[in-house]
């Protein structure tokens, strides 16, 4: 339970439905404010109650709009930087722009940094956010953040409900996900295996081909999992190399289900028996079209570390198997 009475929960568009959740896990209600639009595209933010010298909680995901997302996360926590807030965490299930990490080529930005500058800026204090697509982007950052994993949520659904997983094995669409595999496939005392993603020609509108580089996925359910999901090509190519590879099932487990540019016809057609991704961001449109998915709920996990962030605990426990432990396994 929370100690005394001073949380506040806000929560801009971008997932009000999780935020509720959450409040609900903590027996808090949400702090009512109004985020709304001008005629012309700004934004408009009004915090209904005083939260002077309490501990904000601002709950907002990089969703679609997630410019749009984004800027009404800063709105909010200037808004209650202005209101004398003691402290303002931001609580980022997917935080926007986690794949411009890095320089990848001339004169590219890296466009992570600069949103951990604007929220500093803003008047941030914490940032609690989920499965970061580069670890290294925590080091941008002046003041703490927790990087919260999917992970043993990942683990304890595929013990509940994927049959005789004992002989599955774990694979990586590419190889930058080969850590993230390995650690799934030690807990579970299962094989892995990684795909290597090679274009046919060099030239960069060329056709790519996936190749199984490690492990012999034969006769075995094949388990997918990467971070994040946006257009489904890499889910495409790799279902369809795992079934060519002789896979018995293939399920694909991803953190972010971005879908953003994802036909669900697509997926509903491919070799896979379920598409599972976690709630951080909203999947009720994207289920509507496709019978394959099936989300987690983050909150549980979300809601024990703002808990423990409020009471001043150690959020250590909550990057091992905490979920596996309350669902009883």
């Amino acid at each position: 339970m929370l100690h005394g009475n001073s949380v506040r929960i806000l929560t801009g568009n971008s997932h009000p439905e999780l935020a509720q959740t959450v409040a609900e896990r903590l027996n808090v209600p949400l702090t009512p404010c109004t985020v709304k639009k001008f005629s012309n595209g700004e934004i408009n933010v009004k915090i209904s109650e005083s939260i002077r010298e309490e501990d904000v909680f601002i709950i907002q995901s990089g969703c679609s709009d997630v410019n749009d997302n984004l800027m009404e996360l800063l709105i909010l926590i200037s808004a209650c930087k202005g209101a004398s807030a003691r402290r303002i965490t931001a609580v980022i299930p997917c935080f926007p722009y986690a794949r411009m990490d890095k320089k990848d080529k001339s004169r590219a930005p890296i466009t992570a940094k600069l949103v951990a500058n604007m929220l500093a800026v803003a008047g941030c204090d914490h940032v609690i956010t989920m499965d970061l697509h580069a670890s290294q982007i925590q080091g941008f950052f002046d003041f703490p953040v927790d990087n919260l994993y999917s992970e043993p949520l990942m683990i304890s659904y595929i013990k509940r409900n994927i049959k005789d997983w004992h002989n599955a094995i774990v694979v990586s669409p590419d190889a930058g996900g080969a850590k993230r595999v390995t650690a799934i496939a030690d807990k579970l005392n299962i094989e892995f295996a990684l795909i290597h993603r090679q274009r046919i020609n060099k030239s960069e509108n060329s056709p790519e081909r996936m190749d199984i580089l490690v492990g012999d996925v034969r006769d075995k359910i094949a388990i997918l999992v990467d971070d994040m999901i946006d257009t489904g090509s890499t889910l495409k190519l790799a279902a369809k190399a795992l079934a060519e590879h002789g896979a018995s099932k293939v399920y694909a487990i991803i953190s972010h289900g971005l879908l953003s540019e994802t036909k669900m016809s697509m997926i509903e057609a491919l070799p896979i028996e379920e598409l599972v991704v976690t709630n951080t961001i909203p999947q009720t449109a994207h289920k509507a079209g496709c019978s394959k998915l099936v989300t987690i709920d983050v909150s549980p996990t979300i809601a024990e570390s703002i808990r423990r962030t409020h009471n001043g605990e150690s959020i250590s426990l909550l990057f091992g198997d905490w979920a596996e432990q309350k669902d009883g396994f």
